[in-house]
């Protein structure tokens, strides 16, 4: 099925009062009816995302021993997990079997001695990065990868902000000490026969705010729910990025706006080059950051349907329950 997921060009919304207006519309629309959409004129170049996926695959191509060594240590999900060691379903309570993906994952690249980052909290959320010797590329090039998509969320929570009728500037004293990540998700040939309901990801939503999704194509890919038993893949152009709504958005705007159900489906059995990599930043407000419905999201036939959380507890339950962090 061809997407219908929009492409959205992002690039003029600084340039004229007018601009904005049409951005803050088409992402509103978008975010409203399937919390899914494709930005362009976003600003990161495309060597920079290709040096990023070159980066990654060098490491995956490494052999699995090898790989291990830079494995999470108990309480912490920096680095790399092997196939089969998490099970994405997991996080919405589903029996459903592991994954079929690898992956390696950086944190917050830019921190200070400030006690939001140094305090005994602090250090449980930005925790050292791993960077593999035999995979030098990562740490060459994963920092500025890191730093641009970033940026890119930063500006997206701003035209978020238009899009919802507030000031630009109402998430960024949430988001200015972010707990985001960097993740690489390798998604190999398929060698061996898959248990019933298996998936490369299982069916689930993200934990965050946003995530921005920079696919290689490759057959047996990312699909959104539509609804009842219909899923649609999702393509993008080249150097475009995937945009979808996280759980705390959706909190956030009182489920105006969906952190839409998705997964990555198997290739088809006859299907030939199926091995398959995206990169996701997935951008987490900071650990401190409350998140309860925005009053203007609320009214007296939608009341608030979310309890007061934080960003920090919110992702610490849902790491847990998909398998992604292990108790110290």
């Amino acid at each position: 099925m061809a997407t219908r997921v929009p492409v959205i060009d992002i690039g003029p919304f600084d340039r004229s009062e007018a601009d904005r207006r049409h951005v803050a519309r088409a992402v509103e629309q978008a975010c409203r009816d399937l919390g899914f959409l494709v930005v362009v004129g976003h600003g990161v170049p495309e060597e920079l995302l290709d040096g990023g996926h070159a980066a990654a695959r060098a490491f995956f191509d490494l052999e699995l021993e090898t790989k291990r060594k830079y494995e999470p240590a108990p309480g912490t999900f920096l680095g790399y997990r092997g196939i089969g060691s998490e099970g994405l379903s997991s996080s919405r309570d589903e029996d459903a079997p592991v994954d079929l993906k690898e992956s390696f994952t950086i944190g917050r690249i830019d921190t200070s001695d400030d006690p939001y980052f140094t305090s005994p909290q602090g250090r449980m959320w930005f925790q050292p990065n791993v960077w593999p010797a035999e995979a030098a590329a990562l740490r060459e090039r994963w920092p500025a990868l890191y730093r641009a998509l970033d940026g890119v969320a930063v500006r997206l929570m701003r035209i978020f902000a238009a899009a919802l009728d507030l000031p630009l500037g109402f998430f960024d004293d949430m988001i200015d000490k972010s707990v985001s990540a960097l993740r690489a998700l390798n998604y190999p040939e398929l060698t061996k026969r898959t248990l019933p309901g298996q998936l490369r990801a299982g069916a689930h939503t993200d934990y965050g705010s946003l995530t921005l999704v920079s696919m290689q194509d490759a057959p047996g890919g990312l699909e959104v729910h539509r609804g009842g038993d219909d899923w649609e893949a999702v393509s993008a152009p080249s150097g475009a990025l995937v945009v979808n709504i996280a759980d705390l958005m959706q909190q956030w705007t009182n489920d105006v706006w969906r952190s839409t159900l998705h997964r990555v489906a198997l290739p088809p059995p006859d299907a030939r080059g199926t091995r398959r990599q995206s990169l996701a930043f997935f951008h987490q407000p900071n650990y401190d950051a409350e998140i309860a419905p925005i009053p203007a999201c609320c009214a007296p036939d939608r009341p608030a349907r979310y309890a007061r959380t934080t960003s920090g507890e919110h992702f610490l339950m849902k790491l847990t329950k998909a398998g992604t962090v292990t108790s110290s």
